[in-house]
């Protein structure tokens, strides 16, 4: 139950922002709800005058329609032909008296009773206020689809029934195809009507973003639950409910994480007689965790194939994200000062930034870490959930963000452009790297969930995943060139991370000194791949040969680097004087690698190591020389 506790309490902690409309880079609206209440999209608003009368009606933008709405347990969790009407805004054949009268189909009683009889005895409780008289006294006179249709916002057919779908046929009565059917997904019947205040002067007043209206359908409700049971979460005697919230994920979403409603067949396994029995929750508790939970997933959850990734603070939501990658932590640890080789001002960055986080510590601050995902359409499950020292948790995510770093190109800053940044892989790239961009979302999301130990409790990385994102890094021809740079970089920081655990780990710049067998191959097959590249023409984007023949040279070196040396020798002769620079070089790391350890045996991940860093040294040295030979051209090297 300390999930819910710390989502509950994370709820007390930001009761400022309940109702507080916010947008997800996708333009998504959300909010943290209030209690009692719970969001759907609406297709039709209704304006009506203070004085209960009809004033005007339009069909909703889809942009616009999501609509926070009070609702009662019956409501939020109703299905199938179930009556339980929502208290205030509603489908049409809940709100309209009248719905019967223009075709409406209705399987047994008329909703419109239920509703109405519930919104009465709201807008006569002492919680009442006029916005809640003022709609109860228009719909009580049973004539909205009349009006609607005077408005032109639901259309009729021939015999002044509501159309179902329409038809071209439908053209001669009222010309084009109207917007209410390109908004609502089946009949016009389904429509979901919400209501707003027109005032005298010509102020309108959204009733669903009104607080004023939470705070009085909340108390309203509040009176409603009166048995009370032992709150297993707060430890308290409250009013308790066995109905808890679904749409965790989005609007459409079915699953629950409590449920009890095996009251047939093995009823509970045998263990209970009531649901209850096995836990009890408080009404309260349980819509407001839930309501946080909505709202922290909107807010900063990572959800893959319905996976729910989600990291949050219980004073400060606003945490480091353990499935992120060390540039959305710290955007200006991208690479400015070319020359720099050790890195180390990166690595020093990330520190900064965790070290900040720091800062904000309040007493016995926590972090909390919370995987989610449904098996069924009904049922979510709580697969991983971690509550640990905020402080610990920060100095865990430095140590992994420092051990599992490499030299990255992939990312895009906000202008769009790819820049450079050293530091950790985010878990999904890593998936990436492993499976591809392709790779089923089910592996995906299994692989994300396994390195969650690894940067949480310093768990060893395990071994398949860093062999596959080798196998795939050492067959570049498989994959477009920005796939496999993408690949090399999260390989390269992965197999330096099992080497670090070994008290072996390497630096991103080039070591000379090393002379590791596998290391030496890796920079060979580097200097044939930029010397052949350097041999071609800039338009010219085909695999060189060394990278043509890399996964067999990872499996059979010395054979292998035969075969690229002997196909070296016409690009060899294009480079002129330029190529005993790189044929030294090939003799320098050549002369290396001892008689002994120049044979077929397999490479080990530590080639691609070597292979990035002799790449990367060979690239830097060029840029360097192209930026001398232009400043000596301009006339600024004299």
């Amino acid at each position: 139950m300390s999930w819910l506790l710390n989502l509950y309490e994370t709820y007390e902690a930001n009761t400022d922002h309940v109702g507080e409309i916010k947008k997800r880079k996708n333009g998504q609206e959300y909010t943290l709800l209030p209690i009692s209440h719970t969001t759907q999209n609406a297709h039709i608003e209704v304006n009506i005058t203070e004085d209960g009368e009809f004033h005007s009606a339009i069909v909703v933008e889809k942009d616009n329609a999501s609509t926070l709405i009070p609702c009662t347990d019956e409501s939020a969790s109703r299905a199938g032909s179930k009556i339980a009407p929502y208290p205030l805004h509603d489908k049409l054949s809940y709100v309209a008296g009248d719905f019967v009268a223009y075709g409406g189909k209705i399987k047994k009683e008329e909703p419109f009773s239920f509703y109405i009889a519930q919104l009465k005895e709201w807008a006569n409780s002492p919680y009442a206020n006029d916005k809640v008289k003022t709609i109860y006294q228009y719909l009580s006179k049973g004539k909205l689809i009349q009006d609607l249709v005077g408005d032109n916002v639901l259309y009729l057919d021939e015999s002044d029934q509501l159309i179902n779908k329409w038809d071209k046929k439908y053209e001669d009565l009222h010309g084009e195809k109207p917007k209410i059917f390109t908004v609502v997904s089946g009949d016009q019947e389904s429509a979901f009507v919400r209501f707003n205040i027109h005032s005298t002067n010509k102020i309108l007043t959204k009733v669903w973003n009104d607080k004023e209206m939470y705070d009085s359908f909340i108390r309203f409700y509040k009176d409603m639950l009166s048995e009370k049971d032992l709150c297993f979460v707060t430890g308290e005697r409250q009013p308790s409910t066995e109905r808890h919230a679904n749409k965790i994920r989005n609007a459409a979403d079915k699953a629950k994480l409590i449920s009890a409603n095996d009251t047939s067949g093995f009823t509970f396994r045998g263990r209970f007689n009531r649901g209850n029995e096995a836990a009890s929750i408080s009404y309260e508790v349980s819509q407001k965790a839930h309501n946080a939970l909505k709202w922290l997933i909107n807010k900063q959850g990572k959800i893959v194939d319905q996976r729910v990734f989600l990291v949050w603070g219980n004073d400060a939501t606003a945490v480091p994200d353990l499935t992120s990658d060390s540039f959305s932590i710290h955007p200006n640890i991208q690479r400015v000062k070319k020359e720099s080789d050790t890195l180390e001002e990166f690595a020093n960055e990330i520190a900064k930034a965790m070290d900040g986080y720091k800062n904000d510590l309040k007493h016995l601050s926590k972090v909390n870490i919370l995987v989610l995902d449904s098996a069924t359409t009904g049922r979510m499950a709580v697969l991983y959930y971690r509550d640990m020292d905020k402080e610990l948790y920060l100095d865990r995510l430095k140590e992994w963000h420092s051990t599992c770093a490499w030299f990255h190109r992939y990312r895009k800053n906000d202008q769009d452009e790819f820049v450079q940044f050293y530091g950790a892989p985010a878990t999904k790239d890593i998936a990436f790297a492993a499976y591809g961009p392709r790779g089923n979302e089910k592996v995906i999301k299994g692989l994300m969930e396994r390195m969650l130990p690894c940067i949480v409790d310093g768990q060893r990385v395990p071994k398949d995943i860093i062999r596959s994102a080798y196998q795939r890094a050492s067959n570049p021809v498989s994959m477009e060139i920005w796939e496999w740079e993408k690949t090399l970089s999260i390989a390269c920081a992965l197999i330096n991370k099992s080497l670090i655990e070994k008290k072996e780990g390497y630096p991103v710049g080039l070591d000379i000194e090393n002379e590791d067998r596998d290391y030496l191959f890796g920079r060979l097959l580097a200097i044939a791949d930029v010397l052949e590249r350097n041999a071609l023409d800039s338009n010219d984007k085909r695999a060189t040969n060394a990278r043509r023949y890399m996964n067999s040279f990872s499996q059979h070196p010395e054979r292998t680097w035969k075969t690229i040396q002997a196909a070296l020798q016409p690009y060899q002769a294009r480079l002129g004087e330029k190529v005993w620079f790189y044929n030294k070089l090939i003799d320098e790391v050549g002369s290396k690698i001892k008689m002994e350890d120049f044979n077929n045996r397999p490479l080990s991940g530590k080639y691609l190591l070597g292979f990035y860093s002799q790449r990367e040294a060979l690239y830097q040295k060029r840029e360097k020389t192209e930026v001398v030979t232009e400043k000596v051209n301009s006339g600024e090297g004299n």
